[in-house]
């Protein structure tokens, strides 16, 4: 079955409502932005937008099967990254 939404442009979030499809504040969102350590966005006209795509991509670099799943990626949390951590990524 074809995808409805095939050809659409990608549904652009608000940092508020990235922020509640992420289920975290919207501050802690502003600081991934501002530490660089959070998912992709754009800046249109001023305002700050995040494709559904992007936020689903970020999560997953986390997704893991077990504790000691060495294979996962790891996010970061929302502060200045340590060198180690910055080569990390």
């Amino acid at each position: 079955m074809a995808n409805p939404l095939a050809g659409l442009p990608p549904r652009l979030l608000r940092t508020k409502e990235a922020a509640r499809f992420l289920g975290i504040s919207i501050r802690t969102l502003e600081k991934h932005r501002t530490y660089g350590t959070g998912p992709v966005y754009r800046k249109i006209g001023g305002r700050v937008l995040y494709a559904v795509e992007d936020l689903q991509a970020w999560t997953a670099i986390g997704a893991r099967k077990s504790t000691r799943d060495e294979t996962a990626g790891r996010v970061f949390p929302a502060r200045p990254l340590t060198p180690d951590e910055r080569n990390e990524q």
